[in-house]
């Protein structure tokens, strides 16, 4: 019996150590991740104690990637990647280039053939789609302009590392490998490498078109014959019997990897009306296989190698960390974002994670990459992730002082670009809106602003957002906010509001502070993502403090006492008096007169 309990020994432990180490790293605030590598390394043969049979370990680890890579086709947005496809695309594939580059030098230095360079400086420049988003959502910054080029630019990396894994198997021999399955290094050979690669890329197009063809038809209706039974656990068993059914079928069939078959999976589920259903069914089980994937990687790193070869990790780091940084930086700066947006992907890039960990294994197994090469990625992945919340809090810091000196800040925005000066020349402005950010926040209240034909400026960072405003008309001034003279240009001390559109509570109260210096009686209005910062910024007096969670609910209070029964009035009533609640003191009312409002350009004589 005891080798029939050998996958439930492996499971069970996995999952409780898995759990202890999540909840350990949630508490000293480092993502969970990093406790289910840890949880890997515990039960694993290089540390005392129960050790896990390895065997198995891969065989999860191999069931963990398809449900991942399940998971990411399933949440591919082809309409997110062309948004900010000007920058993610060439950005994602150039900082890959640079990074792959860095990584096989390093291997080169360490006496390693050409591929082992290559698998080991890919597995360096992909990042962590998984550490990225909770990065992303944990700040606020997931809506923002700067989180969709960042998310953007992953799905590009993860794209990439798509093709590699598809690639590396046929190249393998003629890199020093070998061939994956039974046909291995004799058939390069004998047939030459571009009819090797021939075949594997028609094999590819066969399955992908095999995909897009048949099973954006067959796939939906299967799932929506499920859903027609009524039958919770049919859809849910036909919604994993498809990610996992076409990753088995497309290796056995068309050679292909489970990773790239599950992806398609994931994908040709996605275009289905269902498919936010489907998503919500597999994701416990999706999350169960991911955490044990992390504690098989996990189970395969030998800690010894952070006191054989410290120097080789803190290369490993230095490329991870300062290499793809420095070039995410400089490639996003090249392209006239702003600096606060170079920093925030350059801190997004800063770390790797599961792809990493794939590419590592397929190295292994096509003998590429030699086992230290695995053991350095891991000591990697794990370094970087668990400091990676520290490189955010550093991006902010050095965004802020830059935004100090503007002046500064515009030579590295665009060096090759002539100036652009902070504002146009116009006529002062009275009793107007000052709007700080003009993302989708600020844009629609600046669109409101037009229809009823009051002023307003616009303070904006981002060069190419202030140059179309101003081909349209609209007043602009260039800079941070926060920044010595930029308010001034936008006429504040005669202002009546100030809009800060921004998500950094920071430098809300550093505008605020600002404004009413100039303009102690000028109005304002707040956006905010956290409760403790409205009832800091309502104490400070300020006009409107808007948090978004809070207005959700609000709005969908107001909707469920309006259905059931409550009168328009009282339940309006009933809502303001909620939004209110928190307040220290009433918001006193403006000294000047409200002005009368003006015509809407739609509205007739």
């Amino acid at each position: 019996m005891q080798h029939a309990t050998e996958l439930i020994s492996i499971i069970a432990l996995g999952l409780v150590c898995a759990f202890i180490g999540g909840m350990l790293a949630q508490r000293i605030r480092l993502p969970p991740l990093v406790g289910y590598l840890v949880a890997g390394i515990a039960i694993g043969p290089f540390t005392p104690g129960f050790v896990g049979d390895p065997a198995l370990a891969s065989q999860l680890a191999e069931l963990g990637v398809i449900l991942l890579m399940f998971g990411v086709g399933l949440h591919f947005s082809i309409g997110d990647l062309l948004a900010v496809r000007t920058i993610a695309l060439p950005g994602a594939i150039v900082q890959i280039a640079v990074a792959t580059a860095m990584g096989a030098g390093l291997a080169w230095g360490f006496g390693w053939g050409a591929g082992a360079g290559l698998v080991f400086g890919l597995a360096l420049s992909v990042a962590s789609t998984v550490v990225l988003l909770r990065a992303l959502e944990g700040r606020g910054l997931l809506d923002t302009d700067k989180g969709r080029i960042a998310v953007g630019w992953l799905i590009v990396e993860d794209l990439a590392m798509v093709v590699a894994l598809v690639l590396l198997p046929a190249l393998a021999p003629s890199l020093g490998g070998e061939a994956a399955g039974m046909v291995g290094h004799h058939v390069a050979s004998d047939h030459g490498l571009w009819v090797t690669l021939g075949l594997t890329l028609a094999k590819v197009g066969v399955f992908i078109a095999v995909m897009l063809i048949g099973g954006r038809r067959i796939v939906p209706y299967l799932l929506a014959l499920a859903a027609r039974t009524g039958s919770r656990e049919l859809f849910t068993l036909a919604v994993l019997a498809s990610a996992v059914g076409i990753a088995y079928a497309s290796s056995e069939l068309f050679g292909v990897s489970f990773a790239l078959g599950a992806f398609f999976a994931g994908m040709v589920l996605a275009e289905s009306d269902l498919s936010h259903q489907a998503a919500a069914d597999s994701l416990p089980l999706q999350d169960a296989f991911a955490v044990l994937f992390f504690v098989s990687v996990g189970m395969l790193f030998d800690p010894g190698i952070v006191l054989r070869e410290p120097l080789s990790i803190l290369g490993v780091v230095g490329v991870i960390v300062l290499g793809k940084s420095l070039a995410a930086i400089a490639i996003v700066l090249a392209f006239g974002h702003p600096v606060g947006t170079a920093l925030t992907i350059a801190a997004s890039l800063a770390q790797i994670g599961e792809f990493s960990f794939i590419l590592a294994g397929l190295g292994i197994a096509l003998k590429l990459l030699p086992p230290e090469g695995r053991d350095l990625i891991l000591g990697g992945a794990l370094l970087s992730i668990t400091f990676n919340p520290l490189f955010f809090v550093l991006a902010d810091r050095v965004s802020r002082w830059l935004g100090e000196r503007p002046d500064l800040s515009r030579r590295l925005e665009r060096r090759a670009a002539a100036p652009l000066p902070v504002s146009t020349a116009a006529p002062a402005m009275s009793g107007h809106a000052v709007i700080v950010g003009y993302g989708r926040v600020g844009s629609a209240i600046g669109k409101a602003l037009q229809d009823w034909n009051l002023p307003f400026v616009v303070v904006e960072r981002d060069r190419r957002r202030v140059e179309e405003l101003r081909m349209q008309g609209v007043p602009a001034v260039f800079g941070d906010a926060t920044a010595p003279g930029i308010l001034d240009a936008a006429d504040i001390a005669s202002a009546r509001l100030v809009v800060i559109a921004t998500p950094d509570p920071h430098q809300a109260r550093r505008l605020l502070a600002k404004a009413r210096k100039d303009n102690p009686g000028i109005d304002s209005v707040v956006r905010t993502h956290s409760d403790s910062e409205r009832r800091r910024l309502e104490e400070d007096g300020v006009g409107l403090v808007l948090m978004a969670e809070r207005e959700l609910a609000l709005g969908m209070m107001t909707y469920a006492l309006r259905s059931l029964g409550v009168r328009e009035g009282e339940a309006r009533l009933f809502v303001d008096s909620s939004r209110s609640e928190g307040q220290v003191a009433p918001v006193s009312e403006p000294e000047q007169p409200v002005p009368e409002l003006r015509q809407r350009r739609d509205e007739p004589e």
